[in-house]
Order: structure tokens, then sequence, then C-alpha cells
């Protein structure tokens, strides 16, 4: 039925939400304005689509433009910052977190937005850009760029996003599980300075000494 998907995926995703205070969600209203918008903009009724996206966007604080493609059973949590583009595509049962961008990378009138599989969770702050695709069950973390395609059942985070994991399950919110790429390559290479350092050291202790002792050396 319609609108019942979405109640559902927030009941599903969010451990917070009790009884009838669910209809107070932003998240909720602005995927259910957005349907109607998309349906005028399907019919090709000019001006009110868009209008009604702005006093959504008004009312919530989350942009949708009316050309986007919601599937069924999509929750944006707390929502506050979203923007999907008009080209982007979201498949049913994802999340999508607050300050989450579905943007494009063109100035063309051509597909330029992403596009999202089902029961994907994108977490705060990320940014998903241009003509890409990412797959079913994925998880995008928090903050994390993407501008390449994802395979499905991936874990992606980093700036660039880079895929971190992939398993053949959905995938779940524990995101203090997800390592860090760049903390990683960072202490590789800490690691390597530390090694180099002590290759290094016994031959700087000795130049001091060296030139203390060569008297036909000219100063500095």
């Amino acid at each position: 039925m319609l609108f019942i998907d979405e109640i559902k995926a927030a009941y599903h995703y969010d451990p917070a939400a009790r009884n009838i205070e669910i209809l107070l969600y932003q998240g909720l209203w602005a995927v259910w304005l957005h349907k109607l918008a998309h349906l005028l903009w399907v019919l090709h009724i000019p001006f009110l689509p868009r209008l009604l996206s702005q006093i959504s966007r008004f009312l919530t604080g989350i942009e949708i433009h009316p050309g986007a493609k919601l599937g069924r059973g999509v929750f944006i949590d707390h929502g506050f910052g979203v923007v999907i583009g008009e080209t982007a595509e979201v498949g049913d049962n994802c999340l999508i977190y607050h300050g989450v961008t579905l943007g494009g990378t063109s100035t063309r009138r051509v597909k330029r937005h992403p596009t999202i599989g089902a029961n994907t969770i994108i977490g705060c702050g990320a940014k998903i850009l241009g003509d890409i695709r990412v797959g079913n069950n994925c998880k995008i973390g928090a903050n994390a760029v993407v501008v390449k395609d994802v395979p499905d059942n991936s874990t992606v985070a980093g700036m660039p996003g880079r895929v971190i994991m992939q398993a053949g399950q959905k995938p779940d919110t524990a995101w203090k599980d997800i390592p860090d790429p760049v903390e990683a390559t960072i202490v590789h290479l800490i690691g390597r300075i530390v090694e180099l350092e002590k290759k290094i050291t016994p031959q700087s202790a000795a130049t001091p000494s060296a030139e203390k002792n060569n008297p036909t050396r000219l100063p500095h």
C-alpha cells in the first residue's frame, strides 16, 4: 500500500521509532511529498512539481528533485541537508542519513547523477557524485566521497571512496567495525620513516665530529 513501505522501513532502521510519533519524521514526509512531485513530473505538468519540491525543502530541509526516482521503502533518517539530484535513482529499502549528496558532475542534460542499488545504507555526509552505480547491499561510510562504481555487497570508506570490504551479506550499521584505509596508510608511512631514521642516525651522528677534526674544511 502507498506510503506503508516507508513507515515499515522507518521502524526497521530506526530503533528510536515508537508508535504514531513516527509521523513526525521529516524524512518520511520528504519522501511522500517527492512521490507526489515525481508523479506530476512524469505527467509533464509544468511548474507544480518544482514548486512542491521547494515547499518540501523548506519544511523538511531535504531537497529531492522531482525528476529523481526513489524506490519503495526508502527511509531518510534525520535527513537535514540531504540533496538528491534530477537523474538520481535510489533502489528499494535504502537508508540515507543526513548530509548525503547524490550529485552530478556534468552541466549537460544527460544522466549525471548516481544510481543506488537496493538495501544500501549511505552514512551521514557521504557524497556520491556522477553517473556511477552503487550496487545492492552496500554500505557507504560517513563522509566518504564516491566517484567510481561500487560492486554489490561492498563497504566503501575514505576520500576518495575505496572498497574496503566485500561480503555476500546485507550491510548492518556497525560503523565502528569499518577500517580506515587512510589511517592504515599513515601508520605504514610512519613505520617506514622510523626505519629510515634508524638507518641514517649513526651516519648523521658521526658527521659533526668528522667536521671538527678536519681543519681544512671551510666554514659555512
